[in-house]
């Protein structure tokens, strides 16, 4: 599939790191995905690194700020979705129940972005691009792929996106549970699943998953690397094989060898 220009309204368009140590973090993922990294001063010792494949941006990632290591934030993903009026679109949130965490506000140069607390309980992100488009390439190996939110009320989840975002939701029966596709436009964008008592503990969340050719050679590295496979290598038929790790930082990611979709290498 490899390079694109412009995630269109109402897809995920950029994926963050928020990492309690940047240096350490960068190192693992750079290794894990082979990606280069690129890091743009934001302050006195504080980058936002972009990192990179062959060049072209795919993610970036930062030191977390010592006040929320304070208030013991875990590292973490955040995921920003591509929106043509990041204002209108906070307010709207607004109303749905949505608080308002971060924003409106504009990145010198890229573009204007809200963070959001939405009323299941989950964090993302709005972005309206200016000179900064998004992740630049897709089905590749080692670029996001699927984002996932995890609910513990899917109903109340899926009206707030679909009133929010415009987003259409249909229901599949997987097993022991059902799978929730979010599209925009008639294209898939996301997915959702209920959180049942096994999730105890865990709040709600977004998922990121990076496409891999290979997940069990992948989370064995990670593992290598000093990350943790919480979930092992997993088929999920007519789907791919998923593993879930957590980075020696904390941050909780997953990794997907698709049979749905021709990952390129």
């Amino acid at each position: 599939m490899g390079r694109i220009e412009k995630k269109q309204a109402g897809e995920f368009c950029w994926s963050e790191l928020c990492s309690a140590d940047w240096a350490a973090g960068k190192s693992f993922y750079t290794q894990l995905f082979n990606w280069q990294s690129v890091d743009q001063p934001i302050g006195e010792d504080c980058f936002y690194t972009m990192l990179q494949k062959e060049g072209d941006d795919v993610a970036a990632m930062y030191q977390m700020m010592p006040e929320q290591k304070e208030a013991q934030v875990p590292s973490h993903w955040l995921g920003y979705i591509a929106v043509d009026n990041v204002d209108e679109l906070a307010e709207r949130a607004k109303n749905l129940g949505a608080e308002i965490i971060a924003g409106p506000h504009d990145v010198p140069e890229a573009g204007r972005m809200v963070l959001l607390h939405e009323p299941g309980g989950a964090n993302f992100a709005l972005w309206q691009a200016g000179g900064h488009e998004g992740t630049k390439r897709e089905l590749e190996a080692g670029v996001p792929y699927w984002y996932e939110l995890a609910s513990q009320d899917s109903a109340k989840s899926e009206a707030f996106y679909s009133q929010l975002l415009g987003w259409q939701a249909t229901h599949q029966a997987m097993e022991n549970m059902e799978y929730v596709v979010f599209s925009s436009e008639g294209k898939p964008v996301a997915g959702m699943l209920e959180m049942t008592d096994e999730w105890q503990g865990l709040p709600p969340h977004w998922m990121l998953y990076f496409a891999v050719l290979d997940c069990d050679e992948t989370a064995k590295k990670a593992s290598t690397l000093g990350g943790q496979v919480c979930v092992p290598p997993t088929d999920i038929p007519e789907v791919g094989r998923f593993s879930v790790i957590t980075d020696p930082q904390g941050a909780v990611f997953s990794v997907m060898a698709s049979s749905m979709d021709t990952i390129d290498p």
